[in-house]
């Protein structure tokens, strides 16, 4: 089991849920498979981006929805800031809209939850040989949405939806083109907590969870082209 990781040396992993029990069940487990050394746990994507940049893991296992900082966010800042970490998404989410932003955001590699021991040793072996590292339903997944038709970009509302603010929509463009909170920042010029209020806002009035959520959101009400619409 996992012979590519046992054969060079240990990978050193970072655990990121924000559900105790089953952070704690990810990180017993991964105490048992061989040429594995957790860390690190962290309760959200802001912890695991500090514990990146304090202990420079090998391979970060991400679950997606998580409170203040999501798996999305945490995974683009990480991949960012520390490109020698990469990123395994470990999640219960198999859906477009949570598996499309993560890729997107620099993981290299997505299970789900039911994934088995040997699942997880296989892909942190593949993401540490650079390959993509995904479970057979993940690769089929995509290869359907390969041979889809592209989507094509609705033309935009007269007004914005769900009573969002001009300044609202904005950000909600920035947020579906793949920007951090501080890199929005950094384009509207104003302060990255400003950011997050608008974020908050935008979240509540359209009955938002998370980022992924707010990319196919932002896709649905043609606010954002998604990939590969035409745009023109």
């Amino acid at each position: 089991m996992g012979a590519g990781v046992t054969a060079r040396t240990t990978a050193r992993v970072v655990v990121a849920d924000d559900q105790t029990v089953v952070r704690e069940g990810i990180v017993m487990l991964l105490g048992l498979l061989p040429g594995i050394e957790v860390v690190g746990s962290a309760a959200d994507g802001d912890e695991a981006v500090r514990m990146v940049a304090e202990l420079g893991p090998d391979v970060v296992l991400m679950d997606l929805r998580m409170p203040r900082c999501d798996g999305v966010e945490a995974t683009r800042r990480i991949r960012t800031d520390h490109p020698g970490t990469q990123v395994v998404v470990l999640t219960t989410y198999a859906d477009d809209d949570s598996l499309f932003p993560a890729l997107q955001a620099g993981a290299r590699g997505y299970l789900t939850k039911d994934a088995d021991g040997d699942e997880i040793v296989r892909a942190i072996d593949d993401v540490l040989s650079g390959e993509a590292g995904l479970s057979p339903k993940i690769q089929r997944r995509l290869l359907e949405r390969i041979a889809e038709p592209a989507p094509s970009r609705p033309s935009p509302p007269d007004e914005p939806p769900d009573g969002l603010t001009a300044r609202e929509v904005d950000v909600l463009r920035l947020v579906a083109g793949g920007l951090t909170n501080p890199e929005i920042a950094r384009t509207l010029h104003v302060s990255t907590a400003t950011v997050k209020t608008h974020i908050n806002n935008l979240f509540a009035k359209a009955g938002l969870r998370d980022r992924a959520q707010a990319i196919h959101y932002a896709y649905r009400h043609g606010l954002a082209d998604p990939p590969g619409a035409d745009a023109s």
